[in-house]
């Protein structure tokens, strides 16, 4: 059975034992939208103790709002009880919950779009908000005044901004005006919700503009204040006709559409050191360092963020790296193969020609750079080490940075397909380092 078919299942179980139950929310816009939902969300009239009865595999996830997964085949379903919230005391989660009906359940869902519900019985669908109305619009609109929805879930602002660049839909202008003015709210949600939903945004179909959406309402100043920063910091024109930094930006953005997130995050703070690097020189502007500053500075954004430690790394590393292209055509060959060899280069080479379209638009270094990592990638690893240490104490060089010195050139020499065995290592190191040893 695919998830269509389970969830009619699960539906079938909780009607035939006397409960309401329909599919809710996501899935049924998307079924209106004629876009085949990737979950499957069910509500019911049935408490969540007697939804737990009737399935034999169920976890309890939250059981103060109602909500049970049941799992099916493998798959999590998560049914929630017909609800009304009241008391949002801490701009996030109800402090009062009430079970109660279909109508009240609606009416205390976020936006339009997600307050229907799909009768599989009738094949109907029942809409107490206008989301339907709002879905042929394609409008993003709270349930209900807009003011009370932020000041209830503060999060809710940015979900609205997130379904308008995933769902490719325009807010509401009175829904758009209360995120304006609730947009410092936002610093009360946890950092790691403000993270999923910034996520989502740049991983969207259209994430340029959910980044011009939250620099608009005033979003990004609280939990971004860095973006802010670049509008306005002028770029030598010879390389950067388009404007300045943050155009430049959003310009880079605009060439990724459901991107990898490590690299929308690289391309939106590639830049981000330029206002703090920026000097007017003699003969042009320049922005000396911000590719390393840039990635401290990213550093500490994603930490502010709660990103894991493996996408820090790999989005510092984007920054960090992006200006070494240029110098792809004049690299030795081990440099070259060291430059390639880092992690998701596919990414860092993506970043660069988006970075190149976003400018001047000439591509011969990604061009190069990507023919020579296509047949990187054909090559067998190179055996990088072939001595170690201990081989170097046994020669008679005592320990100390010396070895990383020889260790390094030995790799080089590998890299350069000029050693491929052991005895050639040592021969190299004797004929190169003879003088070191004798001092020891």
């Amino acid at each position: 059975m695919n998830k269509e078919e389970l969830g009619r299942k699960i539906i079938s179980v909780l009607q035939n034992a006397g409960h309401e139950a329909y599919f809710a929310g996501g899935c049924v816009r998307d079924r209106e939208r004629g876009v085949t939902p990737k979950d499957y969300d069910i509500a019911t009239s049935a408490l969540p103790e007697e939804v737990m009865h009737l399935f034999p595999k169920t976890v309890p996830v939250g059981l103060a709002f109602g909500v049970v997964l049941v799992i099916e085949e493998g798959i999590h379903f998560e049914i929630a009880t017909f609800r009304t919230e009241r008391n949002y005391r801490d701009g996030r989660h109800p402090s009062e919950v009430t079970f109660s009906n279909l109508e009240n359940d609606s009416k205390r869902r976020d936006f339009t779009v997600n307050g229907l519900y799909w009768d599989i019985k009738t094949n109907q669908i029942v809409d107490n908000v206008g989301g339907r109305d709002d879905i042929q619009k394609k409008i993003i609109r709270t349930i209900g005044l807009p003011d009370q929805r932020f000041k209830e879930d503060h999060l809710r602002m940015m979900r609205a901004i997130r379904f308008s660049v995933q769902l490719g839909f325009e807010i509401e202008p009175q829904t758009f005006d209360a995120i304006k003015q609730h947009a410092a709210d936002i610093e009360k949600v946890s950092h790691e919700r403000i993270r999923d939903e910034l996520s989502k945004i740049l991983s969207s179909p259209n994430p340029s503009r959910g980044i011009r959406l939250l620099d608009e309402t005033g979003l990004a100043s609280h939990f971004l204040p860095e973006l802010e920063l670049m509008k306005g910091v002028e770029q030598p024109s010879e390389y950067h006709p388009e404007g300045d930094v943050y155009v430049h930006t959003l310009m880079l953005l605009d060439g990724l559409a459901n991107a990898e997130l490590e690299l929308a995050m690289g391309a939106l703070l590639h830049d981000v050191a330029k206002p703090a690097t920026f000097t007017r020189g003699p003969d042009r502007i320049r922005f000396h360092g911000h590719d390393v500053l840039g990635a401290q500075m990213s550093k500490e954004i994603c930490k502010r963020l709660a990103f894991s430690n493996d996408q820090t790394e790999l989005i510092c590393s984007l920054v960090l790296e992006h200006l070494r292209f240029k110098d792809v055509f004049k690299m030795r060959v081990s440099t070259l193969k060291r430059f390639m060899s880092l992690p998701r280069f596919d990414l860092h080479l993506e970043l660069h020609r988006l970075d190149c379209m976003a400018s001047h638009k000439n591509l011969d270094a990604y061009h190069f750079a990507k023919t020579k990592y296509e047949d990187f990638l054909k090559l067998p690893p190179p055996p990088l080490k072939l001595i170690s240490g201990e081989d170097l104490k046994q020669m008679g060089f005592a320990p100390g940075p010396l070895f990383s010195e020889i260790l390094g050139q030995v790799e080089d020499q590998i890299l350069e397909g000029k050693i491929e065995q052991k005895e050639q290592a040592i021969q190299f190191v004797n004929e190169n380092f003879q003088s070191q040893r004798e001092r020891k």
